[in-house]
């Protein structure tokens, strides 16, 4: 750690009464006896160690700081930098999170919370400041006793353990910081996101269950041009194929009632992405965007574009050719790139895979030791997800468009200042008729 140079003698240094200073040392040579001039010892300007909130939270011109614990008083999220006279109510957040909720479905945790928001701060008339916006939602429904037994064992997998190597110390209670409850102030704040870019730019982000297990859904069933909202809604599990839906919904079934959990993917698109987006290098796009997935619990992996598969194939076969669609702009035949190249978006469809682990905290006897350092054996109880992927459909939406929404900040407030080159460059925001479109 850094630190100024001041007055105050370091451990072993000489005093004025060593003697003259040495080359090296940290003082500087006594000043001469004056017998009617005395200076005060002058202090060096303090240096102001400034370091930022650890990682709570996300964004540069759109900035989200998301606060509370599993189960402390309530959770919400502080949104910085979000643009004044945008139209915002407590309903435009409420939708996505009532997706997100527990106790919606016999698939996800039997825990039940109506997780009605209040916007505290940063609307006057119906509409944004430009001043912080401070979303809470309480919490109703905690049952701290059903953790007496994991506050003394840790849980396989779980956060229990690396909280303790980190901290020294954490809320046992769900899980604290490391519960997904957590996620209620990204899905706040996405929803303003995602308000953001469907106004400005047209916009959209859907997400939807493409694994439950050993369950996959076929690449072509579903047409990423074309997919809706309600398709994905039909369902408990958000799966936008019925068939397939009900498959899933049996895998998670099977092992529900064993006291046991699975995992899945979660395959996020984003529609009419404006070009341009990302930066070169360390903020490439898809790097912003893997690491805001990856941030959300439970992940284990990330695939945008061709991903993995993609090594099975030559050059040839991978490259995405260009061509002249009917109103004269520059296309791709194929999207194997996932809708970025070289870390900048290119106005095709962006598409990505999450793929998410089996929960952790299950009901079934597993070895483990104790915090202090005993082995032992622990059946977790509590209320817990038999498989997070349905209610992890819109925390993904959410991130993304948190990374989205700054991206485009950013490269209105580099890249725009100035007329576009029309040539080569095409606008962000979105035709004036095709906004009044949005708004019927």
């Amino acid at each position: 750690m850094a630190s100024s140079l001041c007055t105050k003698h370091f451990l072993g240094a000489p005093s004025s009464s060593d003697g003259p200073a040495r080359l090296g040392s940290l003082q500087s040579p006594p000043l001469p006896p004056s017998p009617s001039l005395h200076l005060p010892a002058r202090r060096a300007p303090s240096r102001r160690l400034e370091i930022q909130a650890a990682g709570s939270s996300y964004g540069t011109y759109f900035r989200v700081t998301t606060f509370g614990e599993s189960h402390g008083g309530g959770v919400g999220c502080v949104i910085d930098g979000c643009p004044p006279r945008l139209p915002l109510s407590e309903a435009d957040m409420q939708v996505d999170l009532d997706r997100r909720r527990p106790g919606q479905s016999r698939i996800t945790t039997p825990r039940k919370e109506t997780d009605t928001c209040k916007i505290a701060s940063g609307i006057a008339d119906g509409f944004t400041t430009g001043s912080p916006i401070k979303v809470e939602v309480p919490n109703t429904d905690q049952r701290g006793n059903d953790y007496s037994e994991m506050s003394q064992a840790y849980r396989p997998s779980h956060a229990d353990a690396t909280y303790d190597f980190k901290y020294g110390v954490r809320s046992v209670q769900g899980g604290g910081r490391s519960s997904a409850r957590e996620t209620i102030g990204r899905v706040a704040a996405g929803a303003v996101a995602k308000k953001i870019l469907k106004q400005y730019a047209g916009t959209e982000i859907i997400a939807y269950v493409s694994q439950v297990h050993n369950v996959v859904l076929p690449e072509n069933v579903v047409d990423h041009e074309t997919v809706a909202l309600d398709q994905i809604e039909s369902n408990i599990v958000r799966c936008p194929d019925p068939e397939y839906a009900e498959k899933m919904i049996a895998a998670i079934d099977a092992v529900r009632v064993k006291g046991d959990s699975v995992g899945g993917v979660v395959t996020c698109i984003v529609r009419n992405v404006p070009r341009g987006l990302g930066s070169p290098v360390f903020d490439k796009l898809e790097a912003e965007l893997a690491k805001a997935a990856m941030s959300l619990p439970a992940t284990k992996g990330f695939e945008f574009g061709s991903g993995f598969s993609g090594t099975f194939m030559t050059g040839s076969e991978h490259n995405d050719e260009f061509y002249m669609d009917k109103d004269g702009r520059i296309r791709t035949k194929t999207n194997r790139s996932g809708g970025i190249q070289g870390g900048i978006s290119n106005g095709e469809i962006i598409n990505m895979r999450i793929a998410f682990k089996p929960t952790s905290t299950i009901s079934r006897k597993q070895n483990t030791v104790t915090r202090d350092k005993h082995d032992t054996e622990l059946i977790a109880r509590g209320r817990h997800d038999p498989c997070v992927v349905p209610r992890a459909v819109p925390m993904v939406e959410a991130v993304v468009a948190l990374v989205l929404v700054d991206q485009l900040m950013a490269q209105y407030a580099q890249c725009m200042l100035f007329p576009i080159n029309p040539a080569l460059q095409e606008p962000l925001e979105l035709a004036k008729d095709e906004q009044e479109k949005l708004h019927l």
